[in-house]
């Protein structure tokens, strides 16, 4: 079994124990198909989640926090994302961190590109009120296509997987 494989297998089993011990779980997604995909996961695994369907970035403007502590009545405790790698759209997966970071009271856990690593530590700390940065290891992420954008049928991409603690937030 390759390494990447019993990587990959290690982080579903520990995200699905991990899973089990949360109270609630919230997904946000832009894409309809990712989002039922996720609830026919959830089914399967017998954990409650909501969905919303929705563009996070709308979402900041709208003021995430109040949105997720007045509306739904909820605190994020963690949040888990995969944002965009910021390749079309430069920057794109900083502005998902930064809106993360102020929702998050305990962690989040974010992939970035490796060749981009100095910049999401410096960018964090500095600009996101970020108390703690880490990477937590390597990984090779196998992109296929899936958007028209995509000029490439797969394309394996060096990817880290951080663990950021927020700040104390502002009140």
């Amino acid at each position: 079994m390759e390494l990447w494989f019993k990587v990959k297998l290690l982080i579903c089993i520990t995200y699905f124990r991990f899973l089990r011990s949360i109270l609630h779980v919230l997904s946000i997604d832009i894409d309809p198909e990712s989002l039922e995909i996720a609830s026919l996961n959830a089914e399967e695994l017998e954990v409650d989640m909501d969905f919303i369907q929705s563009n996070i970035m709308d979402l900041r403007w709208r003021g995430l926090y109040d949105f997720l502590v007045h509306t739904l009545g909820q605190i994020v405790h963690t949040v888990i994302m995969n944002p965009p790698f910021g390749t079309r759209k430069k920057g794109a997966d900083l502005d998902f961190l930064n809106v993360a970071l102020k929702v998050a009271s305990q962690a989040v856990y974010s992939l970035h590109k490796s060749s981009t690593r100095e910049h999401v530590k410096r960018t964090a700390l500095r600009d996101f009120n970020a108390s703690n940065v880490e990477v937590l290891c390597e990984l090779r992420y196998d992109l296929s296509k899936l958007y028209k954008f995509h000029k490439k049928k797969e394309v394996d991409i060096a990817v880290d997987l951080w663990r950021f603690v927020p700040g104390k937030h502002q009140s």
